[in-house]
């Protein structure tokens, strides 16, 4: 069954101008080899004043051709929906791309078969109902044809700290910073708050649940770009 989570991060005078990074980049068979996770959100906190960014994850994931441009997935060009256990197939018909409807495969497990005629990249994202197209979570690098990608994919979202990266950017290597913070998303209730805080004598960030009204009545959204995905 399908489910959204909205999470929503949130600070308050941090004491430093900070960018707050979130992915997916826990493991994965054949991390930074053949697959590669994908910046999925990013925003920056000011050194003072009340910021927040809501976030929504669902659990309906897909298969797209990324479109690249520098090193960032920009959009796609086509997707289809599939479920755990379920396969599809990318074909090529002249110019035009497509994904074959899902069919019955192996339970845990989500396989797309490049059937193209051409090396082909491939991603793995998650799709909010009112979306097009899907979140990119994993990017498949130079998929070969007549190969396919098996994916096992758990919902484990890690924060970090870091201005050095762009929304979408795929990371080709780990981020060498440690993350702040790490949760397995399907557990966590429906909706959720979390304070980012930053220790003023050691320069430590830390992210906690909030207690139920902490913070919110005073902090306005930040503006930047799509805060919701």
């Amino acid at each position: 069954m399908t489910y959204v989570k909205n999470l929503s991060f949130q600070t308050k005078d941090l004491g430093k101008k900070s960018t707050l990074l979130l992915t997916f980049d826990s493991s994965v068979k054949g991390l930074y080899q053949t697959c590669f996770p994908t910046v999925c959100w990013l925003t920056t906190f000011g050194q003072t004043g009340s910021y927040r960014i809501r976030v929504t994850y669902s659990s309906q994931l897909a298969f797209s051709r990324p479109q690249l441009k520098d090193g960032n997935i920009i959009d796609a060009e086509t997707c289809v929906e599939l479920n755990d256990g379920e396969k599809t197939t990318l074909t090529r018909d002249s110019s035009v791309f497509q994904f074959s409807n899902p069919v019955k495969g192996v339970p845990g497990y989500l396989e797309a078969l490049n059937d193209s005629g051409s090396i082909q990249d491939i991603a793995l994202g998650f799709k909010s109902p009112r979306d097009l197209m899907p979140t990119p979570v994993l990017y498949f690098k130079e998929v070969e044809d007549a190969s396919k990608i098996v994916a096992e994919f758990t919902p484990i979202l890690r924060a970090y700290v870091t201005a050095e990266y762009q929304h979408t950017t795929i990371l080709q290597e780990a981020i060498e910073i440690p993350a702040i913070w790490e949760q397995n998303i399907a557990s966590l209730s429906e909706s959720t708050t979390w304070n980012l805080t930053r220790d003023t004598a050691t320069g430590r960030y830390n992210l906690t649940q909030a207690d139920e009204g902490t913070l919110n009545s005073s902090i306005k959204p930040t503006v930047v770009g799509d805060l919701i995905a």
